[in-house]
């Protein structure tokens, strides 16, 4: 028989770290929340004794957990540490830029990455298309949370209790200046939204400017903000442009940890 010729990337690999890893991103694909080591070995590919090994190491640096019977594993408290220090160095406009770029150039308008803070939302990033078709706009413009596309997106993915309490206020900026809204136009659009994965603005805001959004989620529940196309385009290739710019937003998100089989059923 003849030997599996190693790679030169899996030369430099060690078998217990390796191990070890895939035991982390087993637990943290698992559907219960604790898995027994039997499970584990099943599925991660190595005999128990050295998978009892892997999980009593990470076990006492708090990266697993043992459930109160002692029968189960799960992913341990230690990992959050870890993770809130991989958050806080994360630059998300320049994470953002290269999706920008080709969001601009396919579009023709003007791709625009803004940040949620409190009740407003400011532009971080931008990458403008098309001279001619595209939208001017400086870093740091700050706008309304409930400004236009970028408002129905972020809203429509709100929890329900935080949608409720932003729906009660009485400037709200969905379809243009400071205004009494339509409920159920809104909800019925919200609706539309959250089946889409993007929201649109077809000249509400300015006659002729169209706009395509969508929400960008960290690793919790509610958006912490958008990506927005915007500059004269048409409506039809606002529409087209829709779900190119939710896949878009959905590949940034999970730069900052968005769960995806949590937030959008893939797995």
């Amino acid at each position: 028989m003849v030997a599996k010729k190693e790679t030169s990337k899996e030369r430099y690999l060690v078998p217990a770290v390796d191990q070890a890893s895939r035991v982390l991103f087993y637990l943290a694909g698992a559907r219960s929340s604790h898995m027994s080591l039997t499970e584990v070995c099943a599925q991660v590919g190595i005999h128990k004794s050295k998978a009892f090994s892997i999980l009593h190491t990470l076990q006492k640096f708090g990266l697993v957990q043992r459930n109160s019977d002692g029968k189960g594993y799960a992913l341990g408290p230690g990992l959050i540490s870890l993770s809130r220090r991989v958050l806080d160095n994360l630059n998300v406009p320049r994470l953002a830029e290269p999706i920008l770029e080709k969001l601009a150039k396919k579009a023709g308008g003007t791709a625009i990455l803004g940040l949620i803070a409190d009740k407003s939302v400011f532009v971080v990033a931008k990458e403008e298309g098309n001279n001619d078709i595209g939208y001017t706009i400086r870093i740091g413009t700050r706008f309304p949370l409930t400004y236009g596309s970028h408002g129905k997106a972020i809203a429509a993915f709100l929890p329900a209790n935080e949608l409720n309490k932003l729906l009660q206020q009485k400037s709200l900026y969905f379809y243009g200046e400071a205004q009494p809204i339509n409920r159920k136009r809104l909800e019925e659009e919200l609706v539309q939204v959250r089946r889409d994965g993007f929201a649109l603005d077809l000249g509400d805001m300015r006659p002729g400017l169209n706009a395509v959004a969508a929400p960008v989620f960290g690793a919790g529940a509610r958006p912490i903000g958008y990506m927005v196309v915007i500059g004269l385009v048409s409506e039809e290739a606002a529409r087209q442009l829709g779900p190119t710019l939710a896949q878009a937003a959905k590949a940034l998100s999970r730069q900052l940890g968005a769960d995806s089989e949590k937030r959008w059923g893939e797995s």
